[in-house]
């Protein structure tokens, strides 16, 4: 392929609505126009663009409508209400999960106090019956008996008292 078949580059091709502006840098616009003048190809493609400007120039140009403007920024407004919304609804949802923590953190230590404060004040009835084993240990025998006037007879029979002399 010789210099006057060579083809735009894709960078190029890129480039060059911005070159047939005039808003391409110095460098950008020498190098196309290099190649334009060197390459019947290159001059090719950019006569097909613009014909196909000059196109789409005849083609009916559609009209916003009057309050298209006012509408696009009421829109854009209720969605920043909305995104605004939504921060607010994971702020006030952080604030309600925290307020639950410190709550159940609380009731912990009101359980672990009341179970502490119980153990330490309340009495133990094991703590009871091991004081007295001796008498639950005998306490059918005990029940027999039936009342301290048949224990007074006893301590009183010599019977009882025979080893005491």
């Amino acid at each position: 392929m010789g210099p006057d078949q060579q083809r735009l580059t894709p960078t190029e091709r890129a480039d060059l609505v911005a070159y047939l502006d005039g808003e391409l840098g110095d460098a950008d616009a020498r190098a196309i126009a290099t190649k334009l003048s060197n390459s019947a190809t290159a001059r090719c493609e950019v006569e097909s663009l613009e014909k196909t400007w000059e196109l789409l120039e005849h083609l009916p140009r559609l009209r916003a409508a009057d309050d298209f403007t006012a509408r696009t920024l009421t829109e854009v407004a209720r969605r920043e209400v909305e995104a605004g919304g939504l921060g607010t609804a994971v702020v006030r949802t952080t604030r309600h999960l925290v307020r639950a923590l410190v709550w159940m953190v609380i009731s912990l230590l009101a359980f672990g106090l009341g179970y502490v404060l119980t153990q330490a004040i309340w009495p133990n009835p094991s703590d009871r019956l091991t004081r007295e084993l001796p008498i639950a240990e005998h306490l059918e025998e005990y029940r027999d008996v039936g009342t301290f006037e048949f224990l007074q007879e006893l301590v009183e029979s010599p019977e009882f008292n025979a080893d005491r002399d």
